[in-house]
């Protein structure tokens, strides 16, 4: 490659952190930008203030400043079709996310379970349930051994999948969910069979045919420790998992995997981009628990700095169909991140809180989410999840460890985090 590429990466949370914290290091780029990024971002290119839902600005600003590519972050632009968009409008512009079809194995759980059906990819038993028939839904509750499990089928914020262990609560919590609990995506909601297992993120980056594995990771949903109350965006992860071993991949390339990219291209659904599978361990078997069609957060915050390949460069490759034959170099060390929330996260939080110490930090990298700097420099909090303190090491304990004493010189008003991110794990 000679001429280097200017790139434009829409989001602003800590994924897009970590995104732009490993696009800055490749001798391929010009000029990153970001919109509308955060306090953390500023560090790796330029913030730009746009709205990555406006597609109409999103491509007047590509135009106006020469954006070889564009990465979309977050589902949001993919699920409404800002490839399709780009793709009629600036044909020449290399965009990183898949179709607006492509994109529903996120934007629509129900598409996805049917997807999987057709394809023969393993996946818990289900059954879709509108209005129009909910007594089936009842009845399938019934069918089903506690917990319940209940999914919103469109975009909910991460807050659309309930997790029940009583049954009447679960009949009462599907009529609410229909009747709007989630707005327009519970019209639809997928009733699952709880799989009992254990979690993993699988990430690859792929061309719609070829593809490459990035490093494995398993995040923490819940806001307490043991993996108990409210479920977050995401406390932390840890990346490798240790039960991810080659048996077990060689089980999620084949069934899941290849499966996936073949019944893309059998249904003529282009995709280049990342593909998420949240995946179940279920006695050693890969079951698919959702898809989604960008990295995972804040799991991107432990793949990326165990990424050794330029990542400007296999993107550049995936969406040239140059991607046969690109190659994963991978960091064997252990990647820990530690998420810190403002207090009452995941339910109300103040937000605007001075945050200190991060120059103290020095043994970690720390991915900004929910940061934003004020008229005299300072960094204040912006968000829920608002620091992602990641930390390598040559075991876990030792990533973790690096991962606390960074912690220990950064504050800010009702600071919480999880003491135990990879605790469930050798």
């Amino acid at each position: 490659m000679t001429k280097k590429l200017n790139i434009l990466l829409l989001g602003s949370g800590g994924r897009e952190c970590a995104l732009a914290w490993k696009l800055a290091q490749s001798p391929a780029l010009n000029h990153l930008y970001i919109a509308p990024g955060n306090a953390g971002t500023a560090q790796y290119g330029t913030n730009v203030a746009l709205k990555p839902l406006d597609f109409d600005q999103v491509a007047d600003f590509c135009l106006n400043n020469g954006i070889d590519m564009l990465i979309v972050g977050s589902e949001d632009p993919l699920v409404a079709g800002i490839a399709d968009y780009m793709a009629q409008r600036l044909p020449e512009l290399q965009v990183i996310g898949p179709s607006k079809a492509g994109a529903q194995l996120e934007g629509s759980k129900d598409f996805a379970k049917q997807f999987m059906m057709k394809h023969d990819i393993p996946t818990a038993a289900h059954l879709s349930v509108t209005a129009q028939n909910l007594d089936e839904g009842l009845r399938f509750l019934e069918q089903q051994q506690a917990p319940y499990v209940l999914k919103a089928d469109g975009l909910a914020a991460g807050k659309g999948v309930l997790i029940i262990n009583d049954l009447d609560e679960a009949k009462a919590e599907l009529r609410a969910m229909l009747e709007g609990k989630f707005g327009n995506a519970s019209a639809t909601v997928v009733i699952e069979q709880f799989l009992k297992g254990i979690e993993c993120s699988v990430f690859v980056v792929t061309d719609g045919k070829n593809y490459q594995l990035l490093p494995v990771a398993k995040d923490y949903k819940r806001i307490g420790e043991n993996d108990c109350g409210l479920n977050t965006g995401g406390m932390g992860a840890v990346s490798p998992v240790s039960f991810a071993d080659e048996a077990f991949m060689d089980k999620v390339r084949t069934r899941i995997i290849e499966r996936t990219l073949a019944g893309l291209q059998q249904d003529g659904i282009p995709y280049c981009g990342f593909i998420f599978f949240g995946l179940m361990n279920v006695d050693g078997d890969p079951y698919v628990i959702e898809y989604n069609c960008r990295m995972g957060d804040p799991e991107t915050e432990v793949v990326m700095p165990r990424l050794k390949t330029d990542l400007v460069m296999l993107l550049c490759a995936a969406a040239s169909g140059s991607f046969q034959g690109a190659q994963v170099e991978i960091d064997p060390r252990y990647a820990v991140t530690v998420m810190l929330v403002s207090g009452g996260y995941p339910q109300s939080y103040e937000k605007n809180k001075v945050i200190t110490g991060l120059d103290a930090a020095t043994g970690s990298i720390l991915f900004h989410a929910g940061t934003k700097r004020d008229d005299q420099g300072q960094v204040l909090t912006s968000g829920g999840r608002v620091l992602a303190v990641t930390s390598m090491g040559t075991t876990k304990d030792e990533a973790l460890a690096h991962s606390f004493e960074s912690i220990s010189h950064i504050a800010f008003d009702k600071m919480y985090y999880r003491r135990d991110i990879g605790f469930d794990l050798k």
